[in-house]
């Protein structure tokens, strides 16, 4: 496909509540049919909470910024849907391939329709053993290069925590803890790694965002919203499923992309199906805190 014939109707939400909503979630991260149902109500939290919800995929080469309930639902049946990141937006455009973004690639289409505020569940970062893959997420790359402000429940359990952590630090990301001083880790409200900036509300969020854009500083923000309490998985045990989970990966010899969406499948066995429930949940939570943000947002801009 033409790039131009992709990227023609890409609409410009300068100054509007949007919040944006990523994809891989309904191909790679949940089963059918609780992937669909949890994009919609995603959809569901930021209206209820004054923002726009646009949910962002690539089908057949074009660049979609808002999804309708058909190809939301066609997406999550869809089991040829490539992955999506930085990389790969190119290749699937100009292949007229369909495919579901991951938060660094959310990221970059977002900003292409000025969407400043996007919500998740967690990000990708420093995978363990480091030492011999040296994998590391392009979702944290993305913060440094994209001012799209990113809501999620922390970097996901399965990763190198402490490395996540130093990396952020040294590209110069503002980590913002909602109501929390510690970093959450993902199924699991609190850590013994503290926060350097926190806030109680969404205006003083959406003002530290603004402040940002008015200084120029043109990067993204990780805004970390802890799972709800009901939903807060034991961390010793989560610990415990995790390191299980890697070392079927392992015994499987899984590596690159398919490594997240593989750990998060054994968990769910391996929890008995409540990783899931906390999947849900989080992704949800965060998905009200997006609208809010966005809809402080818009009333500072205007």
């Amino acid at each position: 496909m033409d790039i131009s014939d992709s990227i023609k109707d890409i609409p410009d939400l300068s100054g509007r509540p949007a919040v944006a909503l990523e994809t891989t979630v309904l191909t790679h991260g949940m089963p059918y049919p609780q992937n669909v149902e949890c994009a919609l109500a995603c959809e569901e939290e930021i209206r209820k909470n004054g923002g726009e919800p646009y949910t962002i995929g690539i089908i057949n080469g074009r660049i979609c910024i808002g999804l309708n309930r058909e190809e939301i639902e066609a997406l999550g049946q869809n089991h040829t849907a490539i992955k999506v990141s930085r990389k790969d937006i190119p290749y699937c455009i100009a292949s007229g391939l369909t495919g579901s973004t991951t938060v660094a690639a959310t990221m970059i289409l977002a900003h292409l329709a000025n969407i400043k505020v996007f919500s998740t569940g967690g990000i990708g970062g420093v995978h363990r053993g480091f030492n011999e893959t040296m994998d590391v997420s392009a979702d944290l790359e993305e913060f440094n290069r994209t001012p799209v402000n990113v809501i999620c429940a922390g970097p996901k359990a399965i990763l190198d925590i402490p490395r996540t952590i130093e990396y952020l630090e040294t590209k110069g990301v503002p980590v913002i803890g909602y109501r929390t001083k510690t970093l959450p880790l993902f199924y699991t409200r609190e850590s013994s790694y503290p926060l350097d900036i926190s806030a109680e509300s969404a205006h003083d969020i959406a003002s530290m965002i603004f402040d940002s854009q008015k200084l120029g500083l043109h990067q993204g923000s990780l805004i970390v919203n802890p799972i709800p309490p009901e939903y807060s998985l034991d961390k010793d045990v989560m610990e415990e499923k995790i390191e299980e989970a890697l070392a079927m990966m392992e015994k499987d010899n899984i590596h690159g992309k398919a490594v997240t969406p593989y750990l998060l499948d054994k968990l769910v066995g391996l929890t008995g199906g409540k990783s899931l429930e906390s999947n849900i949940a989080l992704i949800k939570n965060n998905a009200a805190l997006g609208g809010k943000i966005a809809k402080e947002l818009a009333d500072l801009v205007k």
